[in-house]
């Protein structure tokens, strides 16, 4: 018990020195347009090169917190995010820009894309619906509806499951990020380019009447792509009429989300990147990267020698606890590669003396089965909340232990 205390103790004093001096930050003018410039500071503290440095004081953008309607999990929504940044890193260096939400895409502009598109016949029933209620209300002007939806039209006639089945929703969100630059001046920063995700259903979800049952139709990777591509060309097209984005470089990548039930992420799994000025896409570029589930079919199937490292952690875990079978973990791949484990552990504990010495069997084993290239995490709770948290590294030689008291 003293030994992890202690541990603790040591990083707590070394985060402590190491914490951003949050007085000593870098003060900026940011330019909004050739008229607008308004102060702002960049934290000079940066908690590594993979994350960017954020503009302050932060500006929400109007599109915010859609993701969270339009997402399958709170996995998805994570992933989608964080995902859209790593992509943004093949365009927009850690080193040389600094992130701010998304300005430009309007909650009203994103809603209206996200619907379905109307069939010449359905554009005029809304047109003659909104004309008569104009009318009604003593309202004396010339009704024309936008039909700006990028998912396929129903047809509005025959079978409803045929009609589903032959034209899914395809696109369930469109994420945008602005990524600022120093201009001319160094203190000046300036819109320096612009993320761009589009979030794509691996499941369509549909029903055959309001309240009725949910069916399900699976969209192959394949037909996914290809919508994708389709869909993100014209979402260049649109953004370029947009007058602050007509010259600024565009990054756009598709990520696929999974279904309702899956209790791992989606991933981005394609990027293109746009010139200044250019509505051509040109080539995309593959993201092979992937997260499993351990145990797993999948892993089964694609990562046999890596099962066999967490199914033999597994297997000493349950030698502790007999009759627990709890144990879940989630890999995320990059290039076919185990990057990352993330395990958990859901235990019923009896004390805190158990939970200690449980923490350090656990650690021990940690250590003794996992590869040492890899990172893991493994988090162990109880009906109490999160009980301990042991974190490894690659080439770490001690792993950092915390037990929540």
């Amino acid at each position: 018990m003293r030994k992890l205390s202690m541990v603790a103790l040591s990083l707590v004093l070394l985060l402590t020195a190491c914490a951003p001096n949050f007085q000593k930050q870098e003060e900026v003018v940011q330019e909004k347009d050739d008229e607008t410039k308004e102060k702002a500071i960049i934290p000079k503290y940066k908690i590594s090169d993979k994350y960017y440095r954020t503009i302050m004081p932060f500006e929400p953008g109007e599109a915010r917190g859609m993701v969270v309607n339009n997402l399958n999990t709170r996995y998805d929504i994570t992933e989608f995010e964080t995902g859209l940044m790593r992509v943004a890193q093949n365009s927009f260096p850690t080193d040389e820009y600094v992130f701010k939400e998304g300005q430009y895409l309007k909650r009203s502009t994103v809603t209206s894309w996200l619907e379905r598109e109307m069939t010449p016949a359905q554009v005029e029933a809304k047109e003659k619906e909104l004309q008569a209620k104009a009318k009604k209300e003593n309202r004396n002007e010339k009704i024309t509806v936008k039909n700006l939806g990028l998912n396929p039209p129903l047809p509005g006639n025959g079978d409803v499951h045929e009609q589903n089945k032959k034209n899914p929703i395809y696109l369930a969100h469109i994420l945008e990020h602005n990524y600022l630059v120093q201009s001319g001046k160094e203190d000046t920063y300036q819109l320096g380019g612009i993320a761009i995700g589009l979030a794509l259903n691996s499941v369509h979800y549909y029903q055959t009447e309001q309240y009725g049952a949910v069916y399900e139709k699976n969209i192959s990777r394949s037909v996914l792509e290809a919508e994708g591509k389709k869909i993100a060309q014209e979402v260049i097209n649109r953004i370029r009429g947009i007058e602050e984005l007509r010259n600024v470089p565009i990054t756009i990548g598709l990520f696929e989300q999974e279904s309702r039930s899956s209790v791992v992420p989606g991933n981005f799994f394609t990027y293109a990147e746009v010139s200044q000025g250019s509505n051509n896409i040109g080539s995309w570029k593959d993201i092979k990267e992937e997260y499993i589930l351990f145990p797993s079919e999948k892993a089964e199937k694609d990562h046999r020698d890596d099962l066999t490292f967490f199914q033999n952690f597994k297997q000493d875990v349950e030698e502790y606890f007999p009759n627990f079978n709890g144990v879940i973990g989630k890999g995320f791949y990059l290039d076919g590669q185990l990057q990352e484990l993330n395990i958990e552990i859901p235990i019923q504990f009896y004390g805190e003396a158990e939970a200690i010495g449980f923490t350090q069997y656990v650690t021990g084993l940690v250590m003794e089965h996992f590869p040492n290239y890899i990172s893991v995490q493994v988090s162990v709770s109880s009906v109490l909340g999160q009980e301990a948290l042991i974190v490894k590294k690659p080439d770490q030689d001690e792993p950092f232990v915390h037990i929540y008291q």
